[in-house]
C-alpha cells in the first residue's frame, strides 16, 4: 500500500490507448523501496499493458561534470540489469530532458514519475505536464514524510519541523511492494548506449571532464546497501560520540547514494532502527537522516531562490553581514587559490583536499570549510558563490538539497543570531582553536594527506 500523500495526479485524465505505461525515472534511481516504480507497475497491471522504465541522460544538468555523470551512469547500468531480471523494459535516451521524456511518452497510455525538489527538477515536471495528453502521476519516494504533508511552509529550523515529522513518521515507514513486470512492450525504443564503456559515452556527450571519477568508489544500489551494512556493523554503535570527530571516520558514507536515489531513506531508517546498537547512537544518526535531510527538502521546496544569496540567506543575517562587509579580513584568497587548497590553514586545506580527492567531506569540516570562506572573501555574496561553486564541482552529493541548505546554513539559515563579531556580524563563527580543542584534528590532516597521495594529489 502506498500512502495517498505520496501520490500527485498532475494530469488526471483516464488512461488512453497505448503500448505501455512509462515510468520516467529521474530522482529515484533504484528498483527497491521505490514507491514510484511500484505505483507504475500497479498502473500497468490495471490497464493490462507492459511497463517501460525510461531514463534521460541530459548533457546540460547545471554544474554537473564527469565525476557526477560517471557515478550516476554506473548506478543506472545496475538498474537496467535488475529491471531485465524483473521482466521490465528499460530504455535510456540522451538529450534535453523535456523533449526526451515526451519522445519516450509518445506511445504511453500513462506516465508515472518520481519527485525531485530542486527548481530545475520541478520545472521539468511542470513542462512535461503541460505537454502530455495522457495521465501523468508523480509519486514521492525520496523522503520519509512527503514534503507538503510535513509542512505547508518553509520552516525556520529543525526544532520547528521535527515535531511535524515525528507526528507522521510511522505512517510512511511501510515498504512498498516489489514491482512486478508484465513483459516487454512490442515496440521498445532502442537506446544505442555503449554500456561497456561509460567514459567514452560521456566523452561523446561533451560532459565537462574535470574533476574525473573517484576511484575506487562503487556506485549503485548494491554498493549503497553494502555501505549501509558496513556502517551498521562497524560504526553505528559509536555514532553519538564519534561522528563529529573528523579523525574518527565514523560516517555512513551514504550521502552520494541518497543524492542519486540509489538507496531509499525509508530503507535506511528501517535498517538502522532495527539494528543492535545503543538507542542514543541510533537516534543521533536518524536525526541527520530524517530531520536534517528533510529540513533541506523543505528549504529547497518552499524557498523561492535556494541557490541565491538574497533568498537563501535569512534577512537578519544579510543585514548583519552587510554591516560588517567592509571589516578588515585576516586574509583574502581567490577562488583559484581556494580550489587548489592553497591557504595558510592546514585544516581547511585538508577539508578541501578531501573533497577534491574523494568526492566527500566530513560533515563537521564542511561547516568549518564554509565559515572560513566567508572570513577570506571580500564580501558575503562572493563567499556564497565561491562556496557553491567548489561544493557543487567536487562533491559527489553536490547540487543536492542538503548542499543548498548546507551552504545557506553557513550564512545563518536554520540557525540563530550569535554574539556580534568582526566580518561575521551575528552569524555563527568557527575557528581553528575549536577544532584543536575538540578533536584529533592533526590526525585528520595526516589521514587526508595519505588519501591525496594515493589519488595523485588535488
Amino acid at each position: 500500500m502506498i500512502h495517498e500523500a505520496r501520490i500527485r495526479h498532475l494530469i488526471g485524465a483516464p488512461p488512453r490507448r497505448g503500448s505501455y505505461v512509462l515510468y520516467w525515472m529521474q530522482q529515484a534511481q533504484r528498483t527497491e523501496y521505490n514507491h514510484a516504480l511500484t505505483f507504475a507497475a500497479r498502473a500497468a497491471g490495471e490497464v493490462e499493458l507492459p511497463l517501460l522504465v525510461g531514463f534521460v541522460l541530459t548533457p546540460g544538468f547545471p554544474e554537473a561534470n564527469l565525476r557526477h555523470y560517471h557515478f550516476m551512469l554506473e548506478g543506472i547500468r545496475e538498474v537496467r540489469e535488475r529491471l531485465q531480471r524483473l521482466n521490465i523494459g528499460f530504455v535510456l535516451d540522451i538529450g534535453e530532458m523535456v523533449p526526451s521524456v515526451l519522445r519516450l511518452a509518445e506511445a504511453a497510455a500513462w506516465v508515472v514519475t518520481d519527485v525531485g525538489y530542486l527548481p530545475v527538477q520541478r520545472r521539468w515536471r511542470r513542462d512535461v505536464a503541460e505537454a502530455l495528453a495522457c495521465p501523468f502521476t508523480a509519486v514521492e519516494t525520496d523522503v520519509i514524510v512527503p514534503v507538503a504533508a510535513a509542512s505547508a511552509k518553509e520552516e525556520i529550523a529543525a526544532r520547528t519541523l521535527r515535531p511535524r515529522l515525528l507526528k507522521q513518521r510511522d505512517m510512511f515507514l511501510d515498504a512498498p511492494a516489489p514491482p512486478r513486470g508484465r513483459g516487454l512492450p512490442d515496440r521498445l525504443p532502442a537506446d544505442g548506449v555503449e554500456w561497456d564503456d561509460p567514459l567514452r559515452l560521456l566523452g561523446r556527450m561533451g560532459v565537462e571532464r574535470t574533476p574525473g571519477p573517484v576511484f575506487p568508489c562503487r556506485s549503485g544500489q548494491q554498493a549503497a546497501k553494502m555501505a549501509l551494512s558496513r556502517f551498521i556493523d562497524r560504526d553505528l554503535q559509536y555514532y553519538d560520540s564519534r561522528a563529529r570527530d573528523p579523525a574518527a571516520g565514523c560516517q555512513s558514507g551514504l550521502s552520494p547514494y541518497l543524492h542519486f536515489g540509489q538507496i531509499s531513506p525509508v530503507a535506511v531508517y528501517r535498517e538502522v532502527s532495527g539494528a543492535d546498537a545503543p538507542d542514543a547512537a541510533k537516534d543521533a544518526f536518524l536525526q541527520q537522516l530524517f530531520v536534517r535531510r528533510e529540513l533541506s527538502m523543505n528549504f529547497v521546496y518552499y524557498n523561492p531562490g535556494p541557490d541565491s544569496y538574497e533568498q537563501a540567506v535569512p534577512g537578519w543575517a544579510r543585514e548583519s553581514l552587510h554591516l560588517h562587509h567592509r571589516d578588515p579580513r585576516p586574509q583574502l584568497y581567490s577562488q583559484q587559490e581556494l580550489e587548489a587548497a592553497d591557504t595558510s590553514d592546514p585544516y581547511w586545506n585538508a577539508a578541501q583536499t578531501e573533497m577534491c580527492s574523494t568526492g566527500r567531506m566530513h560533515n563537521y569540516m564542511r561547516m568549518y570549510w564554509g565559515k572560513k570562506i566567508i572570513e577570506w572573501s571580500r564580501d558575503p555574496a562572493e563567499a556564497f558563490a565561491v562556496m557553491r561553486f567548489l561544493n557543487n564541482k567536487y562533491a559527489l552529493d553536490g547540487r543536492d538539497p542538503n548542499s543548498f541548505a548546507g551552504v545557506a546554513w553557513c550564512f545563518g539559515r536554520h540557525d540563530r543570531p550569535w554574539k556580534e563579531r568582526p566580518v561575521f556580524g551575528k552569524v555563527r563563527y568557527m575557528n581553528a582553536r575549536g577544532l584543536e580543542r575538540k578533536f584529533r584534528i592533526r590526525s585528520y590532516v595526516e589521514k587526508v594527506r595519505s588519501l591525496a597521495q594515493q589519488d595523485g594529489g588535488v
